[in-house]
């Protein structure tokens, strides 16, 4: 049993991070049901399940959402659901005659997430957007990167999953709490750009501190600092390391062989371009799997940098289950790790409309009225 077992939510289909959030939900129990387009429904034997992860844990129904006799069966399983989430552009749901309104008039209680790059409302609201777009409005893009380069974009993980998906599902679990103590459901705005705002809440703090510059790669975490930065191998493999505090600052000195009197002033960042020189050097001296003998374990705050098909395969995250095989892929574990009530991948990715029989019998609605609505191609 899930954190979220009993918890029964309808994820009306789309891409990145909304997905990401039915995932995440689903991970911790919720029964989550995605309603896909009739339209892209295929008929047959459908084969292995779709390699998309985070498709994962739900079931799928495929329903013609511009259709009246489709709005109606979408807002019959509205009634009995406790959340429904969304990511459509701003006015789309409103305009299939699902938005907010029709669904909290006919569930009160229900939790309404909204997921979109810039919010429901705002200039660029109606807008279209990416990862890439929306980290730059939130001034975290201007900060990745070196001081001698452009902002350097990274994956798709500050925005979308992070700022998105991530911040979609939290807000729908606040507004589930709230829901389930007092009977009154609300709508959850949740917009990447914000999430990424938020996120960057640290390092608005270190500015107003002096403790850190608006100059892209001059600043601590940012690759200015030598002790915080990835470096090359012999090998031409990489290593981090994150020797950010002075016992662990010592630690690497010693351990990389470098003269503990010329980098002593770990925070004279005059000095910085220098002595990262001198470190780069120093780690060009031995591959990244001597290295690894040599500090792993230890309190350099040191790691190798893996690939993804490494990372799989690396004793820690063997150790810990970090990675599992479900439907015969090998994916990220659910996180995170809850003692009494862990996350489970109960069931691959679904095909459009796999479930879409067994949701109308529990539904409660009878086989003429089914082969009905698939006669007429309102389910599929």
């Amino acid at each position: 049993m899930g954190a979220l077992d009993g918890v029964r939510v309808i994820e009306l289909a789309g891409i990145g991070p909304g997905p990401f959030c039915g995932m995440m939900l689903a991970d911790m129990g919720a029964d989550v049901v995605r309603i896909d387009r009739a339209a892209s429904v295929r008929g047959g034997d459908p084969g292995s399940p779709p390699a998309n992860v985070n498709a994962r844990g739900r079931r799928s129904i495929g329903v013609d959402l511009k259709s009246d006799e489709g709005r109606k069966l979408v807002l019959e399983m509205v009634a009995d659901a406790d959340v429904l989430f969304e990511g459509y552009r701003p006015g789309v749901a409103e305009r299939l005659g699902l938005g907010p309104l029709e669904c909290l008039a006919c569930n009160p209680a229900l939790v309404y997430g909204r997921m979109t790059g810039w919010g429901q409302e705002g200039p660029y609201a109606s807008a279209a957007g990416h990862d890439i777009n929306y980290i730059s409005l939130a001034g975290a893009l201007a900060h990745m990167g070196r001081h001698d380069t452009g902002p350097v974009p990274p994956l798709n993980l500050v925005g979308d999953f992070g700022g998105g998906g991530m911040y979609l599902a939290f807000g729908i679990v606040c507004a589930l709490y709230w829901a389930r103590s007092t009977g009154e459901g609300q709508v959850v705005d949740a917009a990447m750009v914000d999430g990424a705002a938020s996120l960057m809440g640290f390092f608005h703090g270190m500015l107003h501190t002096g403790f850190s510059t608006d100059r892209r790669g001059e600043n601590m975490l940012d690759t200015g600092a030598h002790f915080y930065d990835v470096y090359e191998c012999a090998d031409g493999e990489y290593i981090s390391l994150g020797s950010i505090e002075p016992q662990f600052y010592a630690e690497m000195v010693e351990k990389l062989g470098l003269d503990a009197e010329d980098f002593a002033v770990q925070h004279d960042r005059s000095r910085w371009p220098e002595l990262k020189e001198k470190v780069a050097t120093a780690v060009r001296t031995r591959t990244r799997a001597e290295w690894d003998a040599l500090l792993m374990g230890s309190d350099v705050c040191y790691a190798p940098v893996l690939s993804v098909s490494e990372a799989v395969e690396h004793p820690h995250n063997v150790a810990r289950g970090t990675f599992v095989e479900s439907g015969g892929l090998v994916q990220p574990a659910p996180a995170p790790r809850l003692s009494g009530t862990p996350g489970a991948i109960r069931r691959p990715a679904p095909h459009d409309g796999q479930h879409t029989e067994e949701l109308l019998v529990e539904m409660g609605i009878d086989a003429d009225r089914i082969a009905a609505l698939r006669a007429s191609g309102i389910v599929a």
